[in-house]
Order: C-alpha cells, then sequence, then structure tokens
C-alpha cells in the first residue's frame, strides 16, 4: 500500500503541469504570507478610509489597464510562429503607450473625476495614475510573452519581489507618517521595480527580439486576432467593472470608511486567492494550447484540476465560514471584525470564481469570445441590479449578500458551458 502511494504521489508530482503550478504557487504562498504578517501593522498605521482611497484608485486603474491592450497580451501565447508572437507584443504595447498618453492629458481635470466619486483626495493622486497603469500594463504583456516560453520562474520572481516590495513600502511609508497616499506610492512602485527582477539573469536576452519591428506584421496579426479587441477586451472590460462595481458605485452612497472595510475583506480573500488561481491558470492555458496545436484531448486535464480544486476548497472554505469573523478581528484588531463578515458574505462566490478562472481560456481558444461578452454583460447587468436593491434598502450587508449570490449563478452556468466546450471538441478530437 505504501508503495503504491509513492507510486501515486510521484506520478503527480512528475507531471509537467503540476511541476510548473509548484514552482508558480511557492513563489506565490510564500509572498503571500508575508504580506499577510504585515496586516495587523498596516491596519493600526493607516485608517480604513486610507484603505478606501487605495482601491477606489486601483479599481479605475485596473479598467484602464484592460482597455490598454485591447486584449492582445492574451492572443501571445496562441501563434506556433516566434515573430508572430513578438508582431502582437509590440502591437500591445503601442496600444499601452496611447492610453499613458491619454491619461497624462487627463491630469489637469483630476479635481472634477474625484468629485465624481466623491473622494477629494483622489485629485492629489491622479497624476500617478498613467505611471500604475504603465506598469501594470506592461506587466500584463510580459507575463503572457513568459507564459509562450514556459519561463515560469521568471513569472516567480516578479509576484515574489511586487508582493514584498508593495508590503514592505506600505510599512515603511506608513511608519514615517506618509499616510494619505503612502499605499498608493508602494503599489505603483513595486510592480516596476518587479519587472525589472523578473528580467534579470537572462531575460533581456529574451525580450531582445521584441525590439525588431515589422509593420506588415502588426497589421497582420492584429487583423489575426481581432477578436480579442471586439469581443475579450469587451469581456474582460465588462468583467473587471462588474467586479468592481462595488467601489465603484458605492463609495459615493457608503463613503470611504465603508468600503475601505470591504476593501480589506477583498484583499484578505479575493486577491491572494487570485494570485494563486492565476498561477494555475498561466500554466493550463499554455498547456491546453498547446494540446489543441498538437490536436489532442483537453478534458481529462483540466477536468483532474477542477476536481482537485474542489476537494481542496470546500472543506477549507466550511471551516473559513466559522472562524472568519473572530479571526479578522484578531489579525487585525477589533475594528475590523466586520471585514470578516463581509468575507463570509463573499465565499460562495470566492468559491466559484476559484474554479471558473482557472479554465476561462477555454473560449478564447475555441473561438467563442463573443458568447463570453454576451454573458459577462448579463453578469453586469445582474449586478448592478443587487447593488441596486440594497443601495434602496440602504443596507450595506445586504448589498454585498446579492453582490456575491448573483455571482454564483452566472459563474456555475459558465462552469457547466466550459464543460460542454472541452468535451465536444475532445469528441471530435477521438473521431
Amino acid at each position: 500500500m505504501h508503495t503504491l502511494m509513492k507510486h501515486f504521489v510521484s506520478k503527480i508530482w512528475n507531471s509537467p503541469s503540476v511541476r510548473d503550478v509548484g514552482k508558480l504557487l511557492s513563489a506565490n504562498v510564500i509572498a503571500q504570507a508575508l504580506g499577510l504578517l504585515i496586516y495587523p501593522i498596516l491596519t493600526r498605521l493607516y485608517s480604513p478610509e486610507d484603505f478606501g482611497l487605495l482601491n477606489l484608485f486601483m479599481s479605475i486603474g485596473g479598467i484602464f489597464v484592460l482597455v490598454a491592450t485591447a486584449d492582445y497580451q492574451n492572443a501571445i501565447v496562441l501563434p506556433k510562429e516566434e515573430d508572430r508572437a513578438r508582431a502582437l507584443v509590440q502591437v500591445c504595447i503601442i496600444l499601452l503607450l496611447s492610453v499613458i498618453t491619454i491619461l497624462i492629458i487627463s491630469i489637469p481635470f483630476s479635481h472634477p473625476i474625484a468629485m465624481l466619486f466623491k473622494a477629494p483626495d483622489l485629485e492629489h493622486w491622479w497624476w500617478m495614475m498613467p505611471l500604475y497603469v504603465g506598469g501594470l500594463g506592461l506587466w500584463t504583456i510580459l507575463s503572457n510573452y513568459y507564459i509562450r516560453y514556459k519561463a515560469f520562474h521568471r513569472i516567480s520572481v516578479y509576484q515574489m519581489s511586487q508582493s514584498v516590495l508593495n508590503a514592505g513600502g506600505k510599512l515603511g511609508l506608513g511608519a514615517m507618517g506618509f499616510l494619505s497616499g503612502g499605499m498608493i506610492v508602494s503599489t505603483i512602485v513595486a510592480p516596476i521595480l518587479a519587472i525589472r527582477a523578473s528580467l534579470l539573469n537572462g531575460g533581456r536576452r529574451l525580450v531582445a527580439g521584441l525590439f525588431r519591428v515589422d509593420k506588415s506584421a502588426l497589421r497582420n496579426e492584429a487583423a489575426e486576432y481581432r477578436n480579442f479587441p471586439l469581443y475579450s477586451m469587451p469581456r474582460s472590460l465588462v468583467n473587471t467593472l462588474s467586479g468592481n462595481l462595488p467601489f465603484l458605485m458605492l463609495t459615493p452612497v457608503f463613503g470611504l470608511t465603508e468600503l475601505g472595510h470591504f476593501g480589506m475583506a477583498f484583499t484578505l480573500s479575493f486577491r491572494p486567492m487570485q494570485i494563486v488561481v492565476q498561477s494555475v491558470y498561466q500554466v493550463l492555458y499554455q498547456r491546453t494550447a498547446q494540446l489543441v496545436n498538437e490536436k489532442k484531448t483537453i478534458g481529462t486535464l483540466i477536468f483532474t484540476f477542477v476536481k482537485k480544486m474542489l476537494l481542496l476548497e470546500i472543506p477549507a472554505f466550511i471551516g473559513l465560514y466559522f472562524a472568519l469573523p473572530a479571526l479578522t478581528e484578531w489579525l487585525l484588531g477589533e475594528n475590523w471584525r466586520i471585514a470578516g463578515e463581509y468575507i463570509r458574505l463573499l465565499l460562495p462566490w470566492l468559491l466559484m470564481v476559484s474554479i471558473t478562472t482557472t479554465i476561462n481560456f477555454i473560449p478564447d481558444i475555441f473561438g467563442k469570445q463573443r458568447m463570453m461578452l454576451l454573458i459577462e454583460i448579463f453578469y453586469l447587468l445582474l449586478r448592478i441590479a443587487a447593488l441596486f436593491v440594497g443601495i434602496y434598502y440602504d443596507s450595506f450587508l445586504w448589498t454585498i449578500r446579492l453582490f456575491s449570490y448573483s455571482g454564483v449563478i452566472v459563474l456555475f452556468g459558465e462552469l457547466l458551458w466550459f464543460a460542454v466546450l472541452a468535451r465536444s471538441y475532445d469528441k471530435k478530437t477521438v473521431l
């Protein structure tokens, strides 16, 4: 029995996909653990309003990051030829520079932008938005280029560096009394320095070919993968807008303090989970695209990962449900217990997000971006309706509860659709 178990574990670990996920997860776990350790200090340095301002800044910036590349970065993994992938990277960079230019032009209008969200402090930091979008946009492009060449260790270096630098910067600036925008500055500087770290030790040679520009290739690849800006980018934009609706819609109604507590709930739950899930997504996307190019089935790979995630997460989420309020109060201080209550409300949605995010590249592989866009639009409208109901009854708790329930409904439907697409492809491949 012991020999069989040892053989089984060895077989799983020797799987290329599992090893690649392990490379990414090992760095992520360490980085997230380091980041989590300083939150009890951060919550005693910064106020809920400071956290609310940070989350509003990041929510607005995240939308610009998506527009900045028109989602062409997700096509970088797909071409067989290196020169085609290089042209896609160059298309992304040109688009990113265009959006950065527009944001620079918007700086003189920072006051009316801040007043739109009833957050006066946003005016003082709007000038840094081009830097934030530029850093994250560049990493979005570069990470997909790394995925193409299975340079997962470079993604790990970035994630580790970014998390440590961001956490350390927030702690250091807060200790020096630089409170109002200290977290925003750290959030901007950390990704830029982390990108530089990922390019060390041979990384510059990997991207050296990107400086050879072929204008005709740029036009050809932009046209070849036009479904990404036509359908995938609007889908991603709607998805991000949908996920950030609480910060964008509720800040003018309930204020930065309430949104600061909710932002902390997101920080402790969704964002760390998203980084871990993204590690799985990156490996599965590359591996699945490779299998499709080789005309091989994909069902076993995908369904095995989903099954294992469910077996791990369901017991963990049940335990967290009972422990979260007390755990949050102990970790962050008595003023933050409500953040644990918010996480409890989000747990069903978080479970569905962790599963569907690992395989939501399936519509891209099979050219189903238009259908995915329609689903995301429905998702957005359902969430808007849920938030308006909560606002009407002036209950922040019910607003978040309805936000979570609407997500569960839509993501469960997405999961069933992904399964149908994968099985249909496998049947055609076997035949």
